[in-house]
């Protein structure tokens, strides 16, 4: 433990957070959407439901989806956690963000950074994910607007060709 803000200890945090270690003093109450958010300024992972039910929260620990808003971010001390910010590879998308753009599986884009995060997650563990197991990926999801018919077109292409989302090479 470290200083206090005045009634709360504080404790130190390490992670690596999109592949750069950061260092952070938090209250151990402190939720990790908040200190993504307001301490790293990783605003793509939004805030929703508060409950663990959107999706919109999602980002990657270890690799896996968590949901940022019911998660302590003493829990992620010494992981890696990846936001939506961290799969741009020296300013070129990731695939699975290009087959999103490219069927248009996005209307608002607020649910589109937990998404992307579950697919890229699923493809990590599953090369050729059956439409069942997308679905299943993806069921922690909520999109308001887009009936999910294009982010399943999109992710079944990615799936089938791969290299048609490559990016470019610089």
């Amino acid at each position: 433990m470290s200083q206090t803000n005045g009634t709360i200890p504080l404790i130190r945090v390490d992670i690596s957070l999109n592949d750069t270690e950061r260092s952070v003093e938090i209250e151990p109450r402190e939720l990790l959407i908040d200190v993504l958010r307001e301490r790293f300024r990783m605003t793509g992972t939004k805030r929703s439901c508060d409950v663990q039910v959107c999706g919109a929260c999602t980002v990657l620990v270890d690799g896996m989806p968590t949901s940022s808003c019911t998660t302590l971010c003493a829990d992620v001390h010494n992981r890696h956690v990846t936001t939506i910010e961290g799969l741009a590879y020296e300013g070129r998308l990731d695939p699975v963000q290009r087959a999103f753009i490219a069927h248009g599986a996005l209307q608002c884009g607020f649910c589109t950074p937990g998404m992307i995060l579950a697919v890229k997650s699923m493809l990590s563990l599953y090369n050729n994910p059956s439409e069942e197991t997308i679905r299943h990926f993806l069921r922690g999801n909520i999109c308001r607007c887009t009936g999910y018919v294009k982010i399943l077109e999109a992710i079944k292409d990615l799936v089938q060709n791969p290299l048609s989302f490559e990016p470019e090479k610089k």
